[in-house]
């Protein structure tokens, strides 16, 4: 590893997460091929052929290159709730670090890793409500980051989630989040709090708990997106929940051009699904996305390199963003368009 004085490379923070994480081969490409049906740990359901396919899909998308322009100060920045953010990607919500990854991080220490460099650096961490008192654990790092966090609850029953909605307010959460899709998750299934599906009415019942923004994640098909702008979702993520909760569920980037044509301009749109590189950021804003949200990764860089491994991340996806921005005649993310893009037919 390198010396304090200088910053760590992304190669350093891989080698020495690969000593420290008993489940994630911390591989060369993050595609979900080697972690197939590694649950708990980093694999999808099953075969795990939807985190596969999340990672394949965001290949076939290319980027135009074109660097006959004006060239000027290239601003990665975008505003979402009246906030301004560096750079349109955040941290998804990662639960049970010890049992997903390895024992060198509980939950809260690994939340609060990732919360002291993200709240400096202009970003965003989305955290997990596991049941037990790993909620109370959010709350307590959103209070110690206020306007830093988001606390992402699972659809316990409605009584429970309006209780944790209000909550998360009161401990200063910049928005709320419920991963509906958490409906399906295994490693929640059968614990003393039923986790479930619910209805629009019970969604809008949340929306109205609180004054924070609501989030709702694990949207998949332009009449979810309906629903949510029903019920008064302030934004969704498009998410398959990292293809763990239904096999052969289709890639995120495959549904995303539907259901932004389907609720564009009316709700901010999320998404998350195997996005890695900076290009892959640049696809996502080109095919109507406002940011996204980007899991394992972020496991890899906390357990090699704590802090400093978040930034050394955070900062690689920058650097490639702003090159595939400077390489496409991009100065702004509003300039990041569809024509851009070299698209498969699925996309078009």
């Amino acid at each position: 590893m390198s010396e304090s004085s200088n910053p760590l490379t992304w190669k350093e923070v891989c080698d020495t997460a690969r000593k420290d994480m008993l489940t994630c081969k911390v591989c060369r490409e993050c595609n979900g091929e080697a972690c197939r049906g590694v649950m708990p740990g980093p694999g999808g359901k099953g075969t795990g052929v939807g985190f596969v396919r999340s990672y394949q899909k965001l290949q076939e998308i290319k980027l135009h290159l074109d660097t006959i322009y004006e060239y000027g100060d290239i601003d990665m920045s975008f505003v979402l709730f009246g906030k301004r953010f560096a750079a349109p990607f955040f941290v998804a919500p990662l639960a049970g670090s010890q049992n997903q990854y390895g024992p060198k991080y509980q939950s809260v220490e690994f939340g609060r890793t990732l919360l002291r460099s993200t709240s400096q650096e202009g970003g965003l961490t989305f955290l997990p409500d596991g049941g037990g008192k790993m909620f109370e654990e959010t709350c307590s790092l959103c209070e110690a980051f206020p306007g830093n966090a988001v606390p992402t609850i699972k659809p316990w029953p409605i009584d429970v989630m309006l209780e944790k909605f209000k909550r998360s307010q009161q401990a200063g959460a910049f928005a709320v989040c419920t991963d509906l899709d958490g409906a399906g998750l295994a490693l929640v299934q059968g614990g003393e709090v039923p986790v479930m599906p619910h209805t629009v009415k019970e969604l809008a019942k949340l929306c109205a708990s609180v004054t924070l923004p609501v989030i709702v994640k694990g949207v998949m098909t332009p009449a979810g997106a309906k629903k949510c702008l029903e019920a008064g979702a302030s934004a969704i993520v498009v998410s398959n929940h990292g293809g763990r909760v239904l096999e052969q569920a289709p890639a995120p980037v495959e549904m995303l051009p539907a259901i932004v044509d389907a609720v564009g301009g009316k709700m901010e749109i999320l998404i998350d699904g195997a996005i890695r590189t900076g290009a892959d950021l640049f696809k996502i804003r080109g095919l109507g996305a406002t940011a996204a949200l980007i899991g394992r990764p972020y496991a890899v860089a906390v357990y090699g390199g704590d802090s400093a491994g978040v930034s050394c991340y955070s900062n690689k996806l920058k650097f490639e963003l702003r090159e595939a921005m400077m390489m496409t005649g991009a100065l702004t993310l509003d300039d990041i368009t569809k024509d851009k893009l070299f698209l498969p037919e699925w996309a078009k």
